[in-house]
């Protein structure tokens, strides 16, 4: 395509959310693109969206999977994207919990709260997608199914009440193939 002069279409402008800290001490990869659990509360991967509100500046979703049963272990909502909104979301134990190299997640302070829930921590290379798949299916998910083709929410009250609506529907009766179009916490209650 580039060749002949041709380019895709961008049919919204891009966020970036990822902005890796250079001097942080990065994780290993322990998950290595197998974003499957045999059982429930091993592995997690997190990741952090931005959620546009017109006229103000944007809402910030951070969340927390299980890759066994794809139930949202963790989720918080805030106007910043500092460690405290990431840390907010990890809310489990004893897992390995897989995201970017974003700063908040190579932070200290998400790495001591890692380590004092007994979390190992995990990332997979730098500005690549596929390395949190699983995470960034759900963000595409979440936005096109409450924003529906709209820019933004109107407000920041109407943003957060779609995100605790979608995100508690999720959990309780999206259906899933992978789960044998089961929710994920019917999965997780059939163990």
């Amino acid at each position: 395509m580039r060749t002949i002069g041709l380019e895709g279409v961008r049919l919204r402008r891009r966020h970036r959310t990822t902005i890796a800290d250079q001097a942080a001490a990065k994780a290993p990869d322990l998950i290595g693109h197998d974003f499957t659990a045999s059982k429930v509360n091993m592995k997690y991967v997190g990741d952090i969206t931005y959620l546009p509100v017109s006229g103000v500046k944007p809402l910030y979703l951070a969340t927390v999977i299980d890759l066994a049963s794809r139930r949202l272990a963790g989720w918080a909502i805030a106007d910043h994207m500092r460690t405290e909104l990431v840390i907010e979301a990890l809310t489990l134990a004893g897992a390995i919990v897989h995201t970017d190299h974003g700063s908040q997640y190579s932070s200290r302070a998400f790495a001591e709260t890692c380590r004092s829930a007994g979390v190992r921590q995990s990332m997979g290379a730098v500005g690549s997608s596929a390395d949190n798949a699983a995470a960034e299916s759900l963000n595409a998910a979440f936005k096109r199914e409450t924003l529906k083709g709209h820019k933004a929410w109107s407000s920041d009250r109407e943003a957060r009440l779609d995100a605790f609506r979608w995100l508690t529907r999720y959990n309780t009766f999206r259906r899933h193939s992978r789960l044998g179009q089961r929710a994920p916490i019917t999965y997780e209650n059939a163990l």
